[in-house]
């Protein structure tokens, strides 16, 4: 290995496209730990990281956004709200006519969706960075005063100043644009998908800070699997899970079902050409990340709205609320209501998300068109039928897989007794963008290998 990787920083090219990225990505670095200038860093210092509302929110959110929103720095929004609209424009590809026509239009067609795509990027980092410094920056006191706000610019009322409000709205702003730009220089000039990059980059960030805490109260010695106290026991289990988590993320992540095509024969002169044997690979995680985002994302909501009106309630009704606040947000015993919401969303996002970036009848007239067909089946509707029904079996189980590891780190903060910051690497949204990033890079890395006659990072 060690080989391998000495040849890989002998090649001038690939070497220059490496040393180019690690530049970007130690910006980005730098840029996480700028503090907005409002910002009192006292408060900052001593906030407890209490759960519950807008604070699981904040948390959960970080995770895939790139970012700290603990901290309020100028890349405090991250990445996300770029990802939010390709995500949108990506819907409205398969729903509305103009941006479909423009993806059938090739190069310029992508072109003018990622001119779209910036434009909207622009106008959700403007509301999100409104509503973050509006609702959690100035009101993130328990008793709804400014707790992060220093008190300098707070005018006569208590309230921080319009003027500051719009210098943080748009330093937020062109905080996100910045690390947008950032990841398509690394796309165009470095190595690996810049955005993902960046993100794997901030979720593996947390990873020093949480084995850190994880480690500070544990204690070595034989105390059993104990919820309340970690002890060997604990730590033991917890590297088991590691790599066990690890290795079945990366099974499925590159497990396929492939379907064997024939090509057509065909003349030409004397020769024949075609009558190959080759396969279609569908991946059996088709949907990637998506469905637990999606799913994650819309179980935080209503939680923060039950916690919200719990507080401007009172007696039987506050209770209620609360329960309800509870029940989708995994806490007060009630995990099990919470992970079966969970399951049941992620596994109708698996469908829809599957739905509408895989089209059977699309796939079955480009191999009619390319001289095409799967043994035993006529091209056309027949081969476009039985590829939906082998994609709605595959899906069912990535589905199930992404369902178990979304839940992985509620069950193992709930039973083992550690914090959701620990157990957030052992499953869940971070892992599965960390594994498939890396094997996106080393697949880049190896393109390069391959071409100059070396052997590849996984080829033994």
């Amino acid at each position: 290995m060690w080989e391998k990787l000495r040849v890989v920083f002998t090649i001038p090219e690939l070497r220059k496209k490496i040393m180019l990225t690690l530049g970007l990505l130690g910006i980005y670095r730098i840029g996480w730990h700028i503090p907005l200038p409002i910002i009192d860093q006292e408060q900052i210092a001593s906030q407890s990281g209490g759960g519950g509302g807008l604070n699981d929110f904040v948390d959960r959110v970080a995770v895939f956004a790139a970012s700290d929103l603990r901290q309020a720095t100028i890349f405090g929004l991250g990445i996300m709200p770029y990802i939010s609209a390709s995500i949108i424009f990506q819907l409205l590809g398969s729903v509305w006519k103009p941006i479909e026509d423009l993806r059938k239009e090739g190069e310029t067609g992508r072109k003018k969706i990622n001119e779209y795509t910036r434009y909207l990027t622009v106008a959700l980092c403007a509301i999100q960075s409104y509503f973050y410094v509006k609702f959690y920056l100035m009101a993130s006191d328990p008793s709804g005063g400014p707790g992060l706000v220093h008190a300098d610019f707070l005018n006569e009322a208590g309230t921080l100043t319009f003027g500051w409000q719009v210098t943080a709205v748009l330093t937020m702003t062109c905080g996100t644009i910045f690390l947008m730009w950032l990841g398509e220089q690394i796309d165009e000039f470095g190595i690996g998908n810049g955005i993902s990059l960046l993100i794997m980059a901030g979720i593996l960030a947390q990873m020093p800070g949480a084995l850190s805490g994880l480690l500070d109260n544990a204690s070595f010695e034989l105390v059993g699997l104990s919820p309340t106290k970690v002890g060997i026991e604990t730590l033991l289990v917890l590297a088991v899970l590691f790599v066990a988590v690890v290795a079945s993320v990366v099974f499925i992540t590159l497990g396929q079902r492939r379907i064997p095509t024939q090509s057509a024969k065909h003349v030409r002169g004397r020769r024949v050409y075609g009558g190959s044997r080759q396969f279609l690979p569908l991946k059996i995680n088709q949907a990637g990340v998506m469905p637990i985002i999606f799913a994650s994302s819309l179980l935080m909501l209503p939680g923060m709205l039950f916690n919200v009106l719990a507080g401007w309630t009172s007696g039987g009704t506050q209770d209620t609320m609360l329960w309800l606040g509870g029940v989708f947000s995994g806490r007060g015993g009630i995990s099990f209501s919470y992970n079966l919401l969970y399951v049941v969303m992620i596994y109708f996002f698996c469908y829809f998300w599957t739905a509408i970036t895989f089209n059977p009848k699309e796939m079955a007239e480009n191999l009619k068109d390319y001289g095409t067909f799967i043994p035993g089946y006529r091209p056309g509707k027949r081969t476009a039928d039985y590829l939906e029904k082998v994609m709605v079996r595959i899906t069912y189980v990535g589905a199930g897989f992404l369902a178990l590891v979304a839940i992985v780190p509620t069950m193992i903060s709930g039973s083992l007794g550690v914090s959701f910051a620990v157990a957030s690497f052992y499953g869940g949204t971070g892992l599965l963008i960390a594994v498939s990033v890396a094997f996106d890079l080393v697949q880049k890395i190896d393109s390069h290998l391959v071409m100059r006659n070396y052997r590849g990072l996984l080829e033994s």
